[in-house]
């Protein structure tokens, strides 16, 4: 019988804590979980199983998801292999053509896996279980598990969404916006704390727009989180800025439970484009919001999503999200080069942006955003940070997430795991910044930047 089971994710954290769910099935009937990576790349570990969970955002995704799967039929050409997630939702036809994918789950189907397959064992054909998305009305529980071993644990609050932003076929693929009952979300994140997880990243497709169904929001269910009892911190994986109320900004404030950093999507700092993607905000009420938390919260890190090459984007259009970003006081950037998605209104759009423009427009944002990390992480070096760190041994050294969400290293010290330090930040290291444990600094005379 196979044994041996790979996950591996493509996409957000959303899926990160979907596929650990996944995994946990598979542990609770006798399964061993093993790396993918290694089952790739160990000459004599292979698994018997792949399960995919995928993203559909960007072509790039969807492309990867192919070449993966072909790469460990190579490995392993007996190996089942399932594939689910966005991709799966919404073209299954297209992925049971990839010869050796044995079944496509839809986004209903995902959690029902031993439901649906008798065996793990390789069809002549794929078969396909996809709902309609019209059918994709209910919140299946998703949160990290030891299937994935994370200190830091995702715990999905949320699901679907009903923005019509004109580029995203993330409605198409999760159906409309709903949440987790709050009782059972208070539960299950009390028993995420007494399983020891010191961050809880909360996610969804549109975290803010929580609650709704059930007569509350976001900030009623984040009182409730603050009062579990622990030593733990909460994270928002991301959040609408026309929903990033004042009331959670000023929880965000006064909690030391709450981390001070939000990741906003801006998307666009054109207001023409903007208009455009269909998007609920304006880029001035944008650059308020920016302003009013880093006034509220000075050490506050802050990532933006954006999108280049848009239809529509002319050079100008650029150069105004450009100054827009460089101008904001912003931590860094999350930069995507739009990609036609099929079903989505702007597929349809005109004045597409050629390609070479859209990938030059990306590498100029992404070079900003670079400064901007810099110059945030300058900010902090001699400060004090309380580092969460992570079991992995990386040549010798240890890294984690303060707070506001600055990358941190020191040497690797196992007592350190899963425990909150006091670190120094001493010096930047590329996209890391080095850190000396309270008490145990050589001098006191930092390094600066």
């Amino acid at each position: 019988m196979p044994n041996k089971v790979a996950l591996h994710t493509l996409g957000c954290k959303l899926n990160f804590s979907e596929t650990s769910t996944i995994g946990s099935q598979f542990l609770s009937n006798g399964y061993e979980i093993i790396d993918f990576w290694k089952s790739i790349y160990s000459p004599v570990e292979k698994a018997d199983i792949y399960i995919f969970n995928t993203c559909s955002v960007t072509e790039n995704a969807e492309k990867e998801c192919r070449q993966l799967v072909r790469r460990v039929l190579r490995k392993n050409p007996d190996a089942f292999v399932a594939v689910t997630g966005c991709y799966a939702q919404l073209r299954p036809e297209e992925i049971s053509k990839i010869e050796g994918v044995d079944v496509v789950l839809g986004s209903k189907e995902k959690f029902k896996l031993f439901s649906l397959i008798d065996s793990f064992q390789k069809n002549e054909l794929a078969c396909i279980y996809v709902s309609p998305t019209q059918q994709l009305n209910e919140f299946g529980a998703a949160h990290s598990t030891d299937a994935d071993s994370r200190t830091r644990a995702y715990f999905k609050i949320q699901d679907g969404c009903d923005y019509k932003c004109s580029f995203c076929t993330i409605p198409l693929a999760r159906g409309n916006s709903r949440s987790m009952n709050p009782e059972e979300l208070v539960k299950e994140f009390s028993l995420l704390v007494e399983k020891g997880y010191k961050e809880i990243i909360l996610t969804g497709v549109n975290v803010g727009d929580y609650g709704k169904a059930f007569g509350t929001n976001l900030y009623q269910v984040l009182l409730k989180m603050n009062i579990v009892p622990g030593d733990f911190r909460i994270r928002i994986s991301s959040i609408e800025p026309n929903l990033l109320t004042d009331e959670i900004l000023e929880l965000t404030a006064e909690s030391e439970k709450m981390c001070k950093h939000f990741h906003i999507p801006l998307q666009s700092g054109s207001p023409n484009v903007l208009k455009l993607m269909q998007r609920r905000y304006k880029a001035s009420d944008y650059s308020k919001l920016i302003f009013k938390l880093k006034e509220k919260i000075p050490e506050l890190g802050i990532g933006v999503d954006v999108i280049t090459g848009f239809p529509g984007e002319t050079e100008e259009n650029f150069l105004e999200t450009y100054e827009f970003l460089r101008d904001l006081p912003v931590s860094y950037l999350h930069v995507f080069t739009y990609s036609e998605r099929p079903d989505t209104k702007a597929i349809n759009m005109p004045n597409s942006v050629d390609v070479n423009k859209r990938k030059k427009r990306t590498n100029m944002l992404r070079i900003l955003s670079t400064k901007k990390k810099n110059a945030f992480y300058a900010e902090a070096v001699g400060k004090e940070e309380k580092v969460l760190f992570e079991a992995e041994n990386e040549n010798g050294m240890m890294r984690g997430f303060s707070s506001n969400y600055i990358r941190i290293e020191t040497p690797f010290n196992y007592n350190l795991v899963n425990k909150f330090s006091d670190v120094i930040v001493s010096e930047i290291n590329g996209d890391v910044c080095s850190g000396e444990i309270k008490g145990t600094e050589k001098s006191i005379d930092l390094i600066a930047c």
